[in-house]
């Protein structure tokens, strides 16, 4: 592991701090930012959209998908837990606390928002840090490049169904086509280069010009990352500074999704018997979120200062915490899945 993916945490914290300094110090600066808009879509965010995902595209592998009928189990939980169960459940939970338990400590326009952000981020399963987390369970990274590539596909084509048809039932007007025109900004747009890429470079020297080239865009990655928690912080500052109460509520139902959602995947993952190196990985894809697609969607949508967009920015504050106790769950309770192991 490189020295960002070591002390990502540590990056991420900083970033945080220095988008909302920033975003105090600087108000009319990102208001000119957010002011930089084509077809409802932030063109500042998805240069740094694109630039943070198309790296971990180059990893995507259609032909793969030939490989997923002979190791079934593991790819069957990743996509049960992260597109029939994970956005309904995410859904249900906006809804139980934001026009239930929460009912009366925040607007009801703004708890409409809310759930509509948490939506959203339950909609968008890890794509790109989850290699980090596989890398911090020893996880098989092979099979986690196959769960990651599935997913990456049927993200392009179930992203905006399900998030409309939630948006919907929660009784949100749907802008459709805002909506799929994220879809294909934001996923479908850095996939087709990454395939493309992939085939060009592997046509040209193989397997090891694809991660020369990629290794040598990391950095552009992390540049990327790094800058984008910047900016979406720095754009809700004073909503932060003014309003942390309205924080902490958000990150609560948020936290009961995570750590609800990892204990069903990896539970099941024992039930199913499979070998840790595949269990984790899978358990830890169900319950990271691809924030940053959230986040583009949610400004696309509802801008970039509504409390849609401040929803998935606490999903930002909460993922790297959660995500490292998780992984450090996993690496304890290891010792779960060995007597039982088998092949999938």
């Amino acid at each position: 592991m490189g020295i960002f993916e070591r002390y990502l945490s540590v990056w991420v914290a900083a970033a945080i701090a220095a988008g909302v300094a920033l975003g105090l110090a600087a108000p009319d600066v990102f208001a000119a930012v957010a002011d930089l808009t084509w077809a409802h879509v932030n063109l500042p965010v998805a240069v740094l959209i694109w630039a943070m995902i198309y790296p971990m595209m180059l990893k995507v592998d259609p032909g793969c998908l030939v490989d997923v009928g002979r190791k079934p189990a593991g790819i069957a939980l990743t996509l049960v837990v992260n597109w029939l169960v994970k956005p309904f459940t995410m859904a249900a939970l906006g809804v139980a606390f934001f026009q239930g338990i929460f009912a009366g400590l925040v607007a009801e326009s703004a708890a409409d928002q809310i759930v509509a952000g948490m939506i959203l981020l339950g909609v968008a399963p890890c794509t790109a840090m989850v290699f980090v987390w596989s890398h911090l369970t020893r996880g098989d990274p092979n099979y986690t490049l196959v769960q990651v590539s599935v997913n990456d596909i049927v993200l392009v084509f179930a992203f905006a169904p399900i998030a409309g048809f939630l948006l919907g039932v929660t009784g949100l007007e749907v802008p459709w086509e805002t909506l799929v025109a994220s879809v294909v900004v934001f996923v479908g747009v850095p996939l087709a280069a990454g395939v493309l890429t992939r085939n060009r470079l592997l046509r040209r020297g193989g397997p090891d010009d694809v991660e020369r080239f990629a290794a040598r865009f990391g950095p552009v990655s992390m540049v990327g990352l790094i800058a984008t928690v910047v900016l979406v912080f720095g754009f809700q500052a004073r909503t932060i500074v003014d309003e942390p109460l309205l924080v902490a509520l958000i990150a609560v139902p948020l936290l009961v999704q995570s750590y609800g959602i990892f204990a069903l995947a990896y539970g099941a993952a024992r039930l199913l018997r499979l070998p840790f190196e595949v269990a984790a990985p899978a358990a830890l894809i169900g319950t990271s979120n691809f924030f940053e697609l959230a986040i583009a969607v949610a400004i696309s949508l509802f801008g970039l200062g509504s409390p849609a967009a401040l929803a998935t920015v606490v999903g930002v504050l909460i993922e790297v915490p959660v995500m490292l106790t998780l992984v450090a769950l996993a690496n304890r309770t290891r010792h779960w899945f060995a007597a039982d192991a088998r092949s999938t």
